[in-house]
C-alpha cells in the first residue's frame, strides 16, 4: 500500500517537474516548485515508514522548515 503511494507520489513529482519547464507563465513555475518541494517531504516521510526509520520523519521536517525559511 505504501509502495504504492510512494509510487503515485514519484509520479507526481514527475508531473511537477514537468509543469516547471513548460509551465506558460512564471506563476505556474512557482506553484509547481512549491509543490515539488511539498511532495519531496511527503517521500522523505514515506521513505521513512517503509524503511522503519522514524528519524525520516524528523528530516522531513527540518527540511520542510528550511523550505518555508527559504520564501
Amino acid at each position: 500500500m505504501f509502495t504504492a503511494a510512494l509510487f503515485a507520489v514519484a509520479v507526481a513529482m514527475i508531473l511537477c517537474l514537468l509543469r516547471m519547464l513548460l509551465g506558460p507563465t512564471v506563476y505556474d513555475r512557482i506553484l509547481a516548485l512549491n509543490s515539488f518541494g511539498t511532495k519531496t517531504v511527503l517521500t522523505i516521510a514515506i521513505a521513512g515508514f517503509l524503511m522503519g526509520r522514524p528519524d525520516f520523519l524528523d528530516i522531513a521536517l527540518v527540511y520542510d522548515e528550511s523550505l518555508e525559511e527559504s520564501e
